[in-house]
């Protein structure tokens, strides 16, 4: 747990600049956001209430894990909300998922501020403004459930469900194609950044792993898609690189 287990990428360790700790934060709210989203079933099923107290821990290479406190004293960083398991089968899930999600926020927020505390004013600032320019974990969490519900009362309703097409390689919308809009594509979340799709942005997709991605998230322009066939993903990329 800790630091020790969260993946270096390419932010060197411990983060100093605004903008490494800035990466640091997305890559652990986008864990976060997996595992409340993505793997909800998984998640769900580790936080049981008969084992001991549980945390949710997001990692800087975007792994997340369910996992007891760490036991030394004072901690390497700031450790998440304390037994979150406790709660799980004496509340409405929706709502458990929420507690969840805004502890997790609080906790996003004193890591980075953490690393934050050797920066001046203005870098703090900085830091503070493009954290702000993302959604909270809980403003996704609760909009990806609204969004499954209303598609579940669809589905009992007799509707069938579109097609999950997004946003083709060259940069042009296909939602028309299928008479949508963007709120029918609220649950997607770009692999990156964690933002929710909006037709209005340029995506592009991961042949490998089939995760959807901002053009600005992974630097690929409209022009730039045209002339791939196949796309990678920066983590799929580093993976195969690994191997």
């Amino acid at each position: 747990m800790g630091d020790a287990a969260s993946g270096r990428g390419h932010v060197v360790y411990p983060p100093r600049s605004a903008e490494d700790i800035f990466k640091d934060y997305r890559a652990r709210r986008s864990a976060i956001l997996r595992a409340l989203i993505h793997d909800v079933e998984d998640f769900y099923a580790q936080c049981d209430p008969e084992k001991e107290n549980l945390c949710l821990y997001g990692y800087a290479n975007e792994a997340w894990e369910v996992a007891l406190p760490a036991e030394e004293v004072p901690t390497e960083l700031p450790e998440p909300a304390l037994g979150i398991n406790f709660a799980r089968d004496g509340m409405n899930r929706r709502d458990w998922l929420a507690l969840v999600a805004v502890h997790s926020d609080s906790w996003l927020l004193s890591v980075a501020f953490y690393y934050a505390a050797r920066l001046n004013r203005n870098d703090r600032k900085r830091l503070f403004g493009m954290i702000n320019e993302l959604q909270t974990v809980f403003e996704v969490v609760s909009g990806a459930r609204q969004q499954q519900s209303k598609e579940r009362s669809s589905m009992d309703n007799g509707g069938r469900a579109k097609p999950s097409v997004k946003i083709e390689n060259n940069g042009k919308a296909t939602d028309d194609a299928y008479g949508e809009d963007d709120s029918d594509h609220g649950e997607t979340l770009c692999g990156t950044c964690g933002g929710i799709y909006n037709a209005d942005e340029f995506w592009i997709g991961c042949d490998i792993c089939e995760r959807w991605y901002h053009g600005k998230c992974v630097k690929i322009t409209p022009a730039k898609a045209e002339s791939i066939k196949h796309y990678k993903c920066p983590s799929c990329s580093n993976k195969r690189a690994r191997q």
